[in-house]
């Protein structure tokens, strides 16, 4: 690696001239990258759901709808409102009363599933079709196409308004997320650095390295908006330690080498690249667990983060060191006294009181676990957003006039009589929650012969193979009421028809819980055993991976056992994705101090006190630094971002920074202060040491080469 290092600072500005003709197909890249804004999207194929939405793209032409609430209008007014929407580009088609019956016949005289169906005092609701489905960007046009050209009085809710909200709200929000989360990662840099230009150049290597993992989303067609927020700020989190390693390096060669920077800089990026890549490994470890998720979102997080730890290795051994010997005499012009005092008494402190973090440890273990286990997780896609947007308020105004929640669609193939449907409708309207049903046979009654039905009625509620039904219901969707209440309908259909199906938003989230619940047990035991398996590799060690693994796992109970007791529901995404992302990012703090701690042991023989000590001083400043970078750079994310789903995963990460770092400066030494001697009789590097016992008035334990 040595001759790699070299011939990087030989032609320091010939990688530099490519960095900058790089960007110009990674900015490219990024901008053409299609983000999806629906997470309902990444359910398996195979679902009935997710065969459902299918079918009725393929039958019906649509596969979207939207309750409208037309408010305070009278019949002509409202009449005019369904033209204009049914106009609208990508709208197949709206249904409404007057597709069955003339608007000039009261309302009184009609019957009475429709009267509740459409209905209520002043307001009317309309349904919405569109010809693609829920987060496709003809939908999401067709949604902001509605909002413009309708009157104010008019509300179109349903799961692609919500997705439009997602998609505008992200859009404002995403290019502040970098920002803040650079600035406060700049601040840290600024206090934990003696040095005022060498963090700019950090954050300007993984601001390229960044849009170079952005950009090559391409090949993957497309990322969800989750991945998209995050992957920045994640990437400025975990890669910060890369930089930070590599300047140290440089600096201590620099005395090695004095008057050659480029001979230290050769040796600085082969000592970078070989600490790095491996505890880089990690972190990767940890992302790519999520890849096993059946819920593909998982997946999607899991290869752009994968990538972008990659990428970051790559531009810190590249770039970042052409930066830093172009500009090494304005760091060392600007270079001034360290604002952090010596942490050498706090780490006196720490080691010396070992049995403070232990009984800390013992007192917080049971409630962590407890709580870790208990904490309340919600799928309801709603509840992540803001009250004042507009889905919001076109969903509050369902519920408030025709009092309902959700729509769920019964799917039926074509073979059933008449009084076989009458049957079942009139069992699925006797299910607790259910509003009302509407269908063909509820609308014009069940013997009226197929030709004499209103074609336009006919085209939209049934195909050449299928038929739909609606199903009003109370229950707000990812409720256990509605979860209920949904495999009680889709009883009813299966025992008239095994090919029934009973799909919608409401069925989704139904899956999407069933689904998340198996992956969130999957995705942490995969991390864990992967991470595990690297650590012994490592350290060629049984005990060390089992005493680092558990530490950071104590860590992330106690992170998620705070939901639980300040009774706080989390987003489904971050229940699954929280463990293994901070698994694999913050077990590096634990290696850091781990590895010093066993070359003092092995190498330079000394006692456990010693040792312990020694690797307490010499990992504390950086545990600190990367912590505090990995807290800054989520932080400001999750207080400034109205999308929860967003802001509790950052919320989470930056809280789960801080307590790995807390947890690893504190009880770590206590836990290799007890397990010493479990350490060097199960670690091979350290049984090929002789170890005596010794009474000695500090009781520590000597270690002598065979």
């Amino acid at each position: 690696m040595i001759k790699v290092g070299k011939w990087i600072t030989k032609h320091k500005n010939l990688i530099l001239l490519l960095t900058v003709l790089l960007l110009i197909p990674a900015t490219l890249g990024y901008i053409s990258t299609r983000v999806n804004y629906d997470v309902l999207s990444y359910l398996p194929k195979t679902l009935e759901t997710v065969e459902g939405q299918d079918i009725m793209v393929d039958e019906f032409g649509m596969g979207a709808f939207s309750m409208i609430v037309v408010d305070d209008m009278n019949m002509k007014e409202a009449a005019k409102i369904e033209k204009q929407v049914e106009g609208i580009d990508h709208v197949k088609d709206v249904l409404w009363y007057d597709d069955m019956l003339d608007t000039n016949i009261p309302i009184e005289m009609l019957p009475e599933d429709l009267q509740k169906s459409f209905f209520n005092g002043d307001a009317t609701m309309m349904i919405a079709f569109f010809d693609s489905t829920t987060s496709a960007d003809d939908t999401m046009d067709a949604i902001a196409d509605i909002r413009a050209t309708v009157a104010k009085n008019v509300y179109a809710s349903g799961m692609s308004g919500v997705v439009t909200d997602i998609k505008d709200l992200a859009l404002q929000e995403m290019p502040v997320y970098v920002i803040v989360a650079a600035v406060l990662c700049l601040l840290v840099l600024l206090i934990t650095m003696d040095s005022l230009v060498a963090p700019l150049i950090f954050l300007l290597t993984i601001g390229i390295s960044i849009l170079f993992n952005l950009g090559t989303n391409i090949f993957l067609g497309e990322i969800s908006y989750i991945t998209q927020a995050l992957a920045a700020v994640l990437q400025l989190a975990v890669t910060m330690d890369y930089s930070i390693f590599l300047l140290e390096s440089f600096e201590a060669n620099k005395k090695r080498f004095p008057g050659d920077k480029k001979r230290a800089m050769a040796h600085a990026i082969s000592n970078t690249f070989k600490s790095v890549s491996s505890s880089s490994l990690t972190t990767v470890a940890g992302f790519i667990a999520l890849c096993f998720m059946t819920y593909k979102l998982g997946m999607d997080i899991g290869i752009v983060m994968t990538k972008g730890v990659v990428v970051g290795v790559i531009v810190c051994v590249t770039v970042l060191p052409s930066l830093i010997l172009t500009f090494d005499g304005a760091i060392e012009k600007t270079s001034h006294k360290a604002l952090i005092p010596s942490l050498n008494g706090v780490s006196d402190f720490i080691v010396k009181h070992h049995w403070i973090a232990l009984i800390l440890f013992a007192l917080l273990l049971f409630p962590a676990i407890y709580g870790n286990n208990n904490y309340e997780i919600y799928y309801n896609l709603d509840s992540s957003l803001p009250d004042d947007i507009p889905s919001a308020k076109a969903n509050q105004k369902l519920k408030d006039n025709f009092d309902m929640s959700t729509v769920h669609m019964v799917l039926l193939e074509n073979g059933l009589s008449a009084k076989e449907k009458n049957t079942m409708l009139k069992e699925v309207e006797d299910v607790d929650g259910v509003k009302w049903v509407l269908g063909l046979d509820s609308i014009f009654g069940p013997n009226l012969p197929d030709t004499l039905l209103p074609s336009d009625v006919k085209n939209m509620l049934k195909s050449d193979n299928y038929e739909l039904e609606f199903v009003c219901s109370d229950y707000a969707s990812a409720t256990d009421e509605s979860n209920e209440q949904i495999h009680k309908i889709d009883t009813i259909v299966k025992k008239y028809q095994k090919e029934g199906m009973v799909i919608g938003e409401a069925p989704l989230m139904k899956d999407l819980a069933d689904v998340t619940n198996v992956d969130l047990e999957n995705v942490n035991t995969i991390s864990i055993l992967a991470i595990f398996l690297i650590i012994m590799l490592t350290f060629k060690s049984i005990s060390i991976p089992v005493i680092l693994v558990s530490v950071i796992e104590f860590a992330i109970a106690c992170n998620m056992a705070v939901p639980y007791y300040t009774h706080t529901s989390l987003a489904f995404v971050a229940s699954i994705v929280i463990g293994t992302i901070q698994l694999g990012a913050t077990v590096d703090y634990a290696i850091l101090m781990t590895n010093r701690y066993q070359k003092e042991r092995v190498i330079q023989k000394r006692s456990k006190k010693d040792a312990i000590m020694i690797a307490h001083k010499a990992s504390i400043k950086s545990i600190l630094t990367s912590g505090c970078c990995f807290f800054a750079a989520t932080f400001g994310v999750s207080v400034y971002s109205r999308i929860d789903m967003i802001g509790s995963i950052c919320t989470l990460l930056a809280r789960g920074s801080v307590i790995s770092m807390i947890v690893v400066i504190c009880i770590l030494p206590a836990m290799l202060w007890i397990f010493d001697g479990l350490i060097i009789r199960t670690t091979w590097d350290m049984r090929k040491a002789k170890v005596h016992q010794r009474d000695k008035e500090n009781g520590n334990v000597a270690i002598e080469e065979k």
